[in-house]
C-alpha cells in the first residue's frame, strides 16, 4: 500500500516520526486485510491527532447547542423557533451551522416530526404539539472542522407506542456503539443495530445511512445499519463517522417530498425515530465525540 514510503522516511500522518516507528506496522496490517479481500480505509479517512483535537472542539459546540435545544423545546413552539435557537447558539459559541446553504438547504438545522424520517425543514407553520416526537439534527463547523449529532424529543405526553419507538431507537444506536472496535467491520456494527430493531418489531431505513465526518460534512465511508457481520469497511483507529439509524414503526419504505426535495417521509405514514452520534475509533474501542 505504501511502497513509496521508506522505513526511515517521515510518516504520512504528519507526526514527524519515522515511518517505521509510527504507521508502518499499521499499514502492513491494513494490507493484510486488503489481501484477504476486505474493504479497507485509505489514509484520507484516518484523522491525525491534531485533526482529532480540532474535530473534538467542534463536537463540544455541537453538544452545547443540542443541550440548549433540550432545555427550551416544548409544546407550542414552531420548528422555525428551533432553527433560530440553533443558529443563535451556534454563532454565539463561534461556530457555523453546517446545514445552512449546504447543497441549497435553507435552514440551520433539520427538524423531523412524527412520520418525517430525516431532513425536515423548519417552518413557522410547523407547531410542535403535545404528543409529537421530533428529531433535531445539529451539525457544526468550527474553525473548518465538522461535527454532527441528533437527538429525539418527546413533546409533552406522548403515546406509549411513540415513547417505546424513541427508546428502542436509542438502544439501537447504543448497540452500534458497543460494536465499534478497531480491526472489526462496519458490518458488525450495522448488523447489531438491525438485529435490535427487528427484535422489537421495527424496521431500519436501508437507503439512507451514516457517513464519515470531520474534515468535510459528509465523507467516506458510507455507513449502513442493515449490513451483515464481517462485511463493509474495516474500522481502524483514527476513523471518525456517524452512527445514526433511522427506525420506523412500520415498513422501511420511504419517499422524498417532491415539493422541497429534502424531507424524507415513511411510505406508510408510520412514526420514525433517529438518534445520531459521532464516534472516533480508538486503539481500544471508540470514543463518542458528539451526541
Amino acid at each position: 500500500m505504501n511502497s513509496k514510503i521508506e522505513r526511515n522516511d517521515p510518516c504520512w500522518c504528519g507526526s514527524g516520526q519515522k515511518y517505521k516507528k509510527c504507521h508502518m506496522a499499521f499499514d502492513e496490517k491494513l494490507q493484510h486485510f486488503a489481501d484477504l479481500g476486505h474493504l479497507v480505509p485509505d489514509h484520507s479517512m484516518i484523522k491525525t491527532p491534531e485533526q482529532i483535537e480540532k474535530i473534538r472542539e467542534s463536537c463540544k459546540i455541537n453538544n452545547a447547542v443540542l443541550d440548549y435545544v433540550a432545555a427550551n423545546i416544548r409544546p407550542g413552539i414552531s420548528t422555525e423557533a428551533i432553527d433560530r435557537m440553533v443558529y443563535e447558539k451556534t454563532t454565539e459559541l463561534g461556530g457555523i451551522p453546517a446545514p445552512l446553504g449546504f447543497e441549497g438547504f435553507p435552514k440551520s438545522v433539520c427538524t423531523s416530526v412524527n412520520d418525517q424520517v430525516c431532513h425536515g425543514i423548519p417552518s413557522e407553520d410547523d407547531i410542535l404539539q403535545e404528543g409529537d416526537i421530533v428529531n433535531v439534527d445539529v451539525s457544526t463547523i468550527y474553525h473548518g472542522y465538522y461535527s454532527d449529532a441528533s437527538r429525539m424529543f418527546c413533546i409533552g405526553q406522548v403515546s406509549d407506542e411513540a415513547r417505546r419507538l424513541v427508546t428502542v431507537t436509542r438502544e439501537c444506536m447504543e448497540a452500534g456503539i458497543a460494536m465499534v472496535k478497531p480491526w472489526t467491520f462496519l458490518g458488525d456494527m450495522g448488523a447489531a443495530v438491525h438485529a435490535h430493531a427487528l427484535k422489537n418489531g421495527y424496521s431500519v431505513v436501508r437507503d439512507i445511512g451514516g457517513h464519515g465526518v470531520g474534515l468535510e460534512f459528509h465523507e467516506e465511508p458510507w455507513v449502513s445499519y442493515v449490513s451483515q457481520p464481517g462485511t463493509e469497511m474495516l474500522m481502524v483507529p483514527g476513523m471518525i463517522f456517524t452512527i445514526e439509524p433511522m427506525v420506523n414503526m412500520g415498513s422501511d419504505e420511504i419517499f422524498c417530498d417532491a415539493d422541497n426535495g429534502w424531507t424524507i417521509y415513511t411510505e406508510d405514514g408510520s412514526l420514525s425515530a433517529q438518534w445520531e452520534v459521532t464516534v472516533l475509533v480508538t486503539q481500544e474501542g471508540c470514543e463518542v465525540l458528539a451526541w
